[in-house]
């Protein structure tokens, strides 16, 4: 059909042209422009109806570029027929066009560059240029973006000499146009010349390629928002493994790479299986977007599941199942990765420290062969002695991952290719035997790199044969912004990172868990539970639930004690409890630690609980963990380990506010007594509880400046590297509206608060320290920053500006958080605290939320006595703890259900309680990681804003 388009435009061109010649150049391209587009766009709609119909990505591709062969063929001949003919070309007359890169393969994905090289015999003449010129104006004509390079024949070779991407191009060629016999010339010499006698050199040189493009991709193959192209277990690396064994093995068909020996026929298959998906999601991906989109964003994951027909299922949504799916497909490329490894170091084509690297173990010199039980040694790997290891004694699949821990060596990728061949042997027996079962413990508990070891228990398939349950969780991905991993690459890098902190590689970031680590009597439980914690992911129950049911079943199993599998099960059910108090709950509430207290209730579970949520924030993504979130965890275990040590917080309070001003007494050697004692007494109690020790000189100085210089408004400012915050200090007659008004003056500068200390003095002044995420590296950079938000939030409390048309101006559209659904949830709570009602508000996270809701609070008349800010990806969080006018709860039904009404419209759009255009407002820093705001309260330290800002 597109041929005889293009035949017949030909001819009717040419008829044209004859009757009456086009004047120039220009006048051709108006007249074979549109048609060229149309036929083009016609191609492009049947490419995809065919791809929903046929459901085959690779398909889709070469129809597409057989289509742009047949254009570029059609352009070279009538821009050779009717612009430039030659009746006697002379030698330096020819030109071969020809297809380059991935257009060379005869695959084409909707949106890519079409590659192309102008072949010449010799130099350029004018009449080569005048060709090339008129072939690629019509191409970016017709809005194609096209690679393209003339060289001759002995160019081409000199620069594939010097440039290995340019020797990647030539080696996938195809002959388009123009004079067949040049290129076959550049084909020839091209063999002859640069191929023969250097597949170690091409090879290595691939290998370091792609390590350069993983680590700009992404190194992990199990990010959230995958590259299809260039991200690992993508595209580009099986189009590096074809490249390899088309060098090597000189074919010209990934098929013939089974008679070479380099994939047996199953392997072949899986190669063809993983190219056609990775290609179908590409396709999609670009006829989705419009453009060569190669990253699977949030966004478009949500789009291309629909397209590719997927479905909700077993506790999964649609999304996730794609995911799955996906990641799977990327674990399979790795596997294939490993075999053309194995295949080149058997024919010594790469050098042994690029080979190490590719597969993550550089080693030392080559060992002398030795063997290890029932395996052997080679160039510092370990390997099988025979193809029989694993049928004689299952046992063995365990065992080679327990000996390569034990020895700190690398799994020669012929071991490892065996394994996954031989996953069949991992029946019910051997997961009962006891022999197997230890050695599995020893890896998960090893003091030296568990984490390695399990992930090549993963990659290999072993693991998840082994332990079913963790096989359920393998490649799954969770559909939000917080997770940057797969569930099975989370679970083992949580692994990783006690492993680190038990070595003493974290003490400066981890004091607390560095110190207690050495404490524990359940070391064993305390790997196990970690292991677990997530493994019931993905299930239509409570997943701490499941996950305990799953702990102690598989406890007795594994070897545990009835005492350590009650305890794993303990710490799997309750993972999340740490992290969600610490975050979202006034840790200077009585009824708080009491609480927490009484589910923990022995300080050997504290211990082992914090070591675990430290372990599982840090491997939720890079970013995530915060100086900040371990403050507040170390301030939640030291106030939980009085109670639990016999004491009382609420009996010993009297005796550390007496302590708390001590303390400061004596950082303040220039202050007389009396002047001293007027100042602790413009604090309430709660201060001294509350307030951070550091902070407290800062504070009485500030504030002793502030009142000799008469500002009734003063900030002042600082950064904390350590902790990655910058903290504002700020002095203000306190207020109904100063909280909404601190909060809104800091989104409209572009701050994202993290935590806020924030006081009311006797003497009706307002104290607060508010703590922003750091978005510079530099102090110099981050202290300008800070100076800004600080004059911001002053000129805001001067009433100088207007602050909700400031907050406004900062809302942007929900392009981030746009796919994803977080059902608003409004909780009003009256037994969480003594003293106050705690309302729990979940949603979707925006700009500026936090004003909206402080602005909305005061106007159902209560206040504030604290706010807590905790943000997961998407998904925010806020806890507050309010009183009515007159210091009581919320008791009322009526009442409660007004505040839910209004805080709903707030966190569904609304502003302020007023409802706002749909698709304002993003996530905060797009929401990597959580952040907590509180305001301490006390008598008179209620908060409120009851007027409108």
């Amino acid at each position: 059909m597109v041929r005889e388009r293009l035949d017949s435009l030909l001819a009717t061109l040419e008829a044209e042209h004859r009757k009456k010649p086009f004047g120039d150049a220009g006048a051709l391209r108006e007249r074979v422009v549109p048609e060229l587009r149309a036929l083009l766009a016609d191609g492009r709609l049947h490419a995809q109806d065919q791809l929903f119909s046929e459901g085959d990505g690779l398909a889709c591709a070469r129809r597409l570029s057989r289509q742009m062969d047949a254009v570029v063929e059609t352009i070279y001949e009538i821009v050779n027929r009717i612009l430039y003919p030659v009746e006697n070309p002379s030698t330096s007359e020819h030109l071969s066009i020809v297809a380059t890169g991935g257009y060379g393969r005869g695959a084409l994905a909707p949106g890519s560059d079409v590659d192309l090289l102008f072949l010449l015999p010799y130099k350029q003449t004018a009449w080569g240029e005048s060709m090339v010129e008129a072939m690629l104006y019509i191409l970016w004509d017709l809005r194609l973006k096209v690679g393209h390079a003339t060289r001759s024949v002995d160019e081409c070779l000199r620069e594939g000499r010097s440039d290995f991407t340019i020797r990647t191009a030539l080696l996938e060629t195809r002959h388009l146009a123009g004079d067949a016999v040049l290129y076959s010339a550049l084909k020839q010499r091209f063999d002859a010349e640069l191929v023969e006698g250097s597949a170690a050199e091409f090879v290595e040189a691939k290998l370091r390629e792609r390590d350069a493009r993983v680590r700009k991709a992404g190194a992990s193959r199990y990010l959230v928002e995958p590259n299809v192209k260039d991200g690992k277990g993508g595209l580009r690396d099986l189009n590096t493994l074809f490249w390899i064994g088309k060098y090597v093995y000189q074919v010209e068909d990934v098929k013939a790479l089974v008679g070479a020996g380099l994939f047996t026929a199953q392997e072949l298959r899986l190669f063809q299986r993983c190219e056609e998906f990775l290609w179908r999601v590409r396709c999609h991906l670009h006829f989705e977007t419009g453009r060569a989109e190669e990253r699977l964003s949030f966004d478009l994951q949500r789009l291309i599941a629909e397209r590719l027909g997927f479905s909700e299922r077993g506790g999964l949504s649609a999304v996730e199942r794609f995911m799955k799916a996906y990641f799977l497909i990327a674990k399979d490329v790795g596997d294939l990765t490993a075999i053309v490894c194995a295949a080149m170091e058997a024919r010594q084509a790469k050098r042994v420290p690029m080979l190490d690297r590719f597969i993550g173990s550089l080693r030392g010199a080559t060992r002398r062969r030795r063997a290890i039980g029932p395996f052997v040694v080679e160039n510092n790997r370990l390997s099988v002695r025979d193809e029989e290891t694993f049928s004689r004694d299952p046992v063995n699949l365990i065992a080679l991952f327990r000996e390569a821990d034990r020895h700190d060596l690398a799994i020669h990728p012929d071991a490892s290719r065996l394994a996954t061949r031989s996953l069949k042997l991992i029946t019910p027996n051997l997961r009962r035997d006891e022999r197997a079962n230890a050695l599995f413990l020893d890896i998960l508990t090893s003091h030296n790199k568990p984490e390695s070891v399990l992930r090549r228990m993963n990659e290999t398939g072993v693991l998840g044969r082994f332990i079913p349950d963790f096989g359920r969780i393998v490649a799954m991905m969770q559909f939000n912004m917080y997770h940057h991993y797969t569930v099975d690459e989370h679970l083992i890098r949580s692994i990783g990172h006690l492993a680190a902190l038990e070595a003493g590689r974290l003490g400066d970031t981890h004091p607390l868990s560095d110190r207690i680590i050495h404490t524990i009597s359940h070391r064993r439980a305390l790997y196990v539970a970690l292991f677990l914690h997530d493994i019931a992911k993905g299930r239509e129950e409570d997943h701490s639930i499941v996950g305990a049911r799953i702990a102690r079943k598989l406890g007795p199993r594994l070897g545990l004690t009835r005492a350590e599998t009650d305890t794993v099960a303990w710490l799997v059910e309750h993972h999340l409890l740490m992290s969600t108090i610490a975050q979202s709950r006034d840790l200077s509430d009585p009824r708080t630690i009491a609480d927490f207290a009484g589910v923990v209730q022995t300080m050997e579970r504290l211990k082992l609980l914090l070591l675990l949520t430290v372990a599982d924030i840090s491997a939720v993504g890079p970013g995530v963990w915060t100086g900040w979130k371990g403050e507040l965890l170390r301030t939640l275990y030291s106030e939980t380990e009085l109670v639990l040590g016999g004491g009382d917080a609420d009996l010993a309070r009297p005796a550390r506010i007496d302590q708390a001003k001590a303390r400061l007494r004596g950082q303040l050697p220039d202050w007389s007594d009396a002047e001293f004692a007027v100042y602790a007494e413009r604090h309430y109690p709660g201060y001294w509880l509350k307030a951070d020790e550091r902070f407290r000189e800062r504070h009485a100085r500030f504030m002793r400046e502030a009142d000799a210089a008469g500002q009734s408004v003063a900030t002042g400012f600082e950064t904390d590297g350590f902790r990655g915050v910058t903290e504002i200090t700020v002095v203000s007659p306190d207020h109904p509206r100063l909280l909404a008004i601190v909060t809104g003056a800091c989104a409209a500068a572009g701050g994202n608060i993290v935590d806020a200390q924030i006081f009311t003095t006797v003497d009706g002044m307002a104290l607060d320290t508010i703590f922003l995420s750091r978005a510079f590296d530099h102090d110099e950079d981050e202290l300008r920053r800070a100076e800004k938000v600080a004059g911001s939030i002053e000129r805001a409390l001067k009433g100088e500006v207007k602050i909700a048309d400031l907050v406004d101006g900062r809302r942007q559209p929900r392009e981030r958080t746009k796919p994803f659904v977080v059902i608003p949830e409004i909780v009003l709570d009256n037994t969480a605290s003594g003293r106050f009602t705690v309302i729990e508000v979940t949603g979707l996270d925006r700009a500026g939320l936090l004003y909206d809701l402080t602005t909305a609070l005061g106007r159902l008349n209560l206040n504030i006595a604290s706010a807590h800010i905790a943000t997961f990806g998407e998904k925010v969080v806020d806890v507050f703890y309010v009183t009515d006018l007159t210091g009581g709860k919320i008791i009322r039904p009526a009442r409660q259900n007004a505040i839910r009404k209004a805080l709903q419209e707030v966190i569904q759009g609304g502003s302020a309680g007023e409802r706002k255009a749909e698709g304002k407002g993003e996530g905060k820093g797009e929401g990597k990681g959580e952040g907590r705001s509180e305001a301490a309260g006390g008598p008179g330290a209620g908060r409120g804003a009851r007027r409108s800002a």
